[in-house]
């Protein structure tokens, strides 16, 4: 059975912090605790990877992530398998952010 993935009604609606430190609530990353630095694109990445594969909720997209930011990483963004093909169901026009990079 596939893992079921939390998707937004809209990137309109994604308007997360795009500067500063983040450490993410343990129901997202439940491993050692970890701060992201926003500025640094490692960290931005891996920050998005977590939030993307395991926000239980619309609620916390809405919280870490930003719709732009969404945008420009996408094509960078190391994601499984199902959560790229239901991000990209939701949301066709992010494959033209891939085609693009």
């Amino acid at each position: 059975m596939a893992k079921p993935y939390t998707l937004p009604e809209s990137l309109a609606e994604l308007d997360g912090p795009t500067t500063g430190t983040l450490t993410l609530p343990r129901s997202i990353d439940w491993g050692p605790h970890y701060t992201y630095d926003l500025g640094d694109h490692a960290d931005l990445v891996l920050m998005y990877e977590r939030v993307i594969r395991e926000a239980p909720t619309p609620e916390d997209l809405r919280a870490y992530l930003h719709g732009p930011t969404l945008w420009r990483l996408w094509p960078h963004l190391f994601l499984p398998v199902e959560a790229r093909t239901a991000w990209l169901a939701r949301f066709p026009a992010l494959g033209s952010a891939a085609a693009a990079a």
